[in-house]
């Protein structure tokens, strides 16, 4: 019987090519949905003694008409009455499915050509670590890579990560997340 409610479907992917269409996903070879970050992940100052590395994410192919990718990292928790922006990357090319570990730094030596880092709530541009205050639950950060349907968003050097994810959300065709979570 479970083999016949499956014909269905199978004969909808052989004339309707939307219905088998993949999944935008993404995912991380040291990350599961809902793990606690690692060390790596973490803050180096603050309080906090860690490695401060983003970590290596790999995503599928974005939705047709896919020109680029932006990824922001997000902690919805912190105790600003807006979150934190721990890391915000743009104008990625539409051919990148992944970034390394450590692609957040400073220098950007790790990222493709062309890519932006944006300034995060840390008041950088490279990736920035877990580090939420003592004796909180544990917070929740939010990857979420972003297929867009423009080459490049343009915004100033100096933009803010809501300004940055304002003229993401008005060219997005697709968005795929992975939450971690991380407290001390």
């Amino acid at each position: 019987m479970r083999k016949l409610a499956i014909f269905p479907l199978l004969l909808s992917c052989l004339f309707a090519t939307s219905a088998c269409a993949q999944e935008f996903v993404l995912t991380s070879p040291v990350l599961q949905e809902g793990d606690t970050l690692t060390e790596a992940q973490v803050f180096d100052g603050f309080g906090c003694s860690g490695q401060n590395r983003s970590p290596a994410l790999q995503w599928t192919p974005g939705p047709a008409g896919t020109k680029s990718y932006a990824l922001m990292a997000y902690d919805p928790d912190a105790p600003t009455g807006s979150g934190w922006w721990h890391w915000v990357v743009y104008n990625l090319p539409a051919g990148t499915t992944a970034l390394a570990e450590n692609a957040g730094a400073a220098d950007g030596a790790a990222l493709p050509a062309g890519a932006v880092q944006g300034r995060t709530d840390f008041g950088t541009h490279a990736f920035g670590g877990a580090c939420p205050p003592p004796g909180d639950a544990p917070h929740r950060y939010v990857f979420t890579v972003y297929a867009l349907g423009v080459e490049q968003i343009e915004v100033p050097a100096d933009a803010s990560a809501a300004m940055v994810g304002f003229m993401v959300h008005a060219n997005v065709l697709g968005q795929a997340s992975l939450t971690a979570r991380y407290g001390r």
